[in-house]
């Protein structure tokens, strides 16, 4: 052993428990947290933590790495935005188990689902796996920023199985179940962290074909449950369009009784069915007072889209008029859209897309988003609202608007978790006994969402900017990004600064602390575009003692290995 020594001195120490802040040094020795109180004589290496946060490692529970991690060593945007652990493989969709045969359906399936260009992830995957336990081992060859971890994909299961009957949603037999079933507690034996499944209508193919696991029956998914809650190891993750209503639930509720697993099932407020997801809780409620462990994986702001002329939509993007510049690069794009006369045909048109009329075209919905970027804006920020009290017509401000910072602009549409124009029905949602944080899919929707800068949206928004209604305590942020995801998903070896535990660590400038608006680069293979977003603040991030960010920056360290579930050790 090296007995590598690493204190932080006189930080703030807000542990992950849910305690008050309290000043200690954290002394870490070879990876582990040795002690939290005050280090005797000098460490190998010293961080000055003095008027500074000292935090737990965020545990991110959904995101969708799984191709970035076979070919990038960085996590980014999460390891900058103090994530420390990152749980990919939810929503149904991954790459493993795959056939060689079967590489493009589930290529077409991520492109789909979360907005992963095809031609990034036909040229970035190595394909070196075929079974799931195969890709783990993929990956524990491979060196991170920060810890990963993978749950079996449910879509990904069913067409290495079924083949095109998987992904043309026909009904499974009764040897598909018994082999999905088979290889799904393989992989959880394996390492995976557990099985995700998708039932939204939301999920489609680049073809415009839904989920593969759509409507799979009760009988396929209580096969794979049980089978998983033989290996006494694993958790159930679900995305579903009708957590709230009766039936849907029953079917969640008894999988999670038969395989005697924790279940997460996605939840946020729909603008169709505002108060829909109180239900949703108190079915919640009532199955975890009866012993069951599920909780509501909720959004800690709305689920927003953005737009602009870089990105994968914009208000006119559907227009007729917008077919002929589709394709042009950025430069293109905005010295055609500054021609009177495109601007005029773009403005006379109407959506081409009847459907997306309410996304694209909703300017009391619509917003401008500046740096800092507002989360939380007020209906008098709209662009209808703005439009009005300058006289103008709202289609041609917004026009306007995409062409500043030279076509770089982006504009903001909430979608989910904003009915009442504000986030308290968020805040309810946050603070609920049943509900964990997550749904902020780090690594996909590169050119339309990006929500993973939440950890840091959760420490600057909820216990320092709140203008509009109440905030949250630190502590509860804090241990509910860190302490709470890890327990949930069964890692319980990090989340909290306690002796013994993984150096996963935050040391955090909080009162300048800030995120800066999205933006979109090109670093993806075949020099594939996405969204990210830059903070500042974090004066260090820690993984198993090793510094990997100093002042907003990489050190260029890759202490992140896979980490396998069961007993949460890594790799």
């Amino acid at each position: 052993m090296s007995n590598h020594r690493l204190i932080i001195r006189g930080g703030t120490v807000v542990d992950g428990t849910g305690a008050e802040p309290r000043i200690a040094d954290v002394e870490i020795v070879d990876g582990r947290i040795a002690s939290v109180g005050a280090a005797s004589g000098r460490g190998d290496e010293e961080v000055d933590a003095r008027g500074l946060l000292v935090t737990p490692g965020f545990v991110d529970i959904h995101t969708h790495y799984d191709g970035q991690v076979t070919w990038s060593h960085q996590v980014t945007p999460s390891s900058a935005h103090g994530v420390t652990t990152a749980l990919m493989g939810n929503c149904g969709v991954g790459f493993a188990p795959c056939r060689p045969t079967e590489r493009d359906m589930l290529i077409r399936l991520m492109e789909g689902v979360e907005d992963i260009p095809g031609v990034v992830l036909n040229e970035g995957l190595p394909w070196n796996w075929e079974s799931f336990p195969d890709f783990l081992d993929a990956l524990s060859t491979r060196r991170y920023d920060i810890d990963v971890a993978a749950q079996v994909p449910h879509a990904a299961l069913r067409v290495y199985v079924m083949g095109e009957r998987g992904a043309n949603r026909e009904p499974a037999t009764a040897e598909d179940r018994r082999l999905m079933a088979r290889l799904a507690a393989e992989g959880v034996q394996a390492g995976a962290i557990g099985f995700s499944t998708s039932r939204t209508l939301a999920h489609r193919t680049s073809d415009g074909q839904p989920t593969p696991t759509l409507n799979a029956a009760e009988a396929e998914l209580m096969e794979i449950a049980v089978a998983i809650g033989k290996t006494g190891r694993g958790v159930l993750q679900v995305i579903t369009d009708h957590p709230g209503d009766d039936g849907e639930f029953a079917l969640l509720r008894r999988l999670a009784e038969s395989s005697g697993r924790p279940m997460s099932i996605s939840l946020a407020q729909a603008d169709r069915a505002p108060g829909k997801w109180r239900r949703a809780l108190d079915l919640i409620r009532r199955a975890v007072d009866d012993g069951l462990e599920i909780r509501a994986q909720v959004c800690g702001r709305a689920v927003g889209l953005l737009y602009g002329i870089e990105l994968s939509m914009n208000p006119f993007c559907t227009h007729p008029s917008w077919a002929a510049i589709a394709d042009l690069p950025l430069a293109g794009k905005v010295a055609a859209l500054r021609d009177p006369q495109m601007r005029r045909r773009l403005l006379d048109e109407e959506p081409g897309d009847p459907a997306l009329r309410d996304r694209l075209f909703n300017f009391e919905k619509l917003f401008p988003l500046r740096d800092p970027p507002d989360y939380e804006p007020a209906p008098d920020a709209s662009i209808a609202a703005l439009a009005a009290r300058a006289g103008r017509r709202p289609a041609d401000l917004a026009y306007d608007l995409l062409l500043e910072r030279d076509g770089r602009a982006i504009l903001y549409r909430p979608l989910l978790n904003y009915a009442t124009g504000a986030l308290d029905e968020c805040r309810e949602m946050l603070q609920h006994r049943d509900t964990i944080i997550g749904l902020g899919d780090g690594g996909a929707h590169c050119g339309i969402i990006c929500d993973a800068s939440l950890p840091t949206f959760m420490l600057t928004h909820w216990t320092r900017d709140r203008r509009r209604g109440p905030r949250l305590s630190l502590p509860d942020v804090v241990r509910a990004q860190s302490r709470d995801t890890a327990l949930a998903v069964g890692l319980t070896d990090r989340g909290l600064i306690a002796p013994g535990y993984k150096a996963d660590i935050n040391v955090i400038d909080h009162d300048r602390l800030r995120l800066h608006a999205p933006e979109i680069v090109y670093d993806l293979p075949s020099g594939g575009r996405r969204l990210i977003q830059r903070s500042e603040g974090y004066r260090a991030t820690i993984v198993s003692g090793t510094i990997t960010t100093r002042d907003d920056q990489p050190t260029g360290a890759l202490p992140g290995r896979l980490v396998r579930g069961g007993a949460a050790v890594v790799a």
